[in-house]
């Protein structure tokens, strides 16, 4: 009886480490032109990750990124929420 007790106590603790918390978490970016004379927002996309908290903060900084296009340089940074 005692052995049973422990093999269940022993498979319950491996089960919740094993286990990891998955929430939905909220990435948010925006979009920020620099020019001359300041720089200007803007809200950009969102986007839902299912997965631990560090997955996906991992997951949302890498979207992102700097370039330029037609209306000049621009980043996007993006945050969980």
């Amino acid at each position: 009886m005692k052995k049973i007790i422990l093999l269940a106590g022993v498979l319950f603790a491996v089960s919740t480490t094993v286990t990891s918390c998955k929430k939905d978490y909220k990435c948010k970016c925006s979009k920020t032109y620099s020019s001359g004379s300041g720089s200007t927002t803007n809200d950009y996309s969102s986007y839902i990750y299912k997965d631990t908290r560090a997955r996906a903060e991992d997951r949302c900084n890498a979207n992102a990124e700097t370039g330029s296009d037609f209306w000049g340089n621009y980043s996007i940074n993006c945050a969980i929420e």
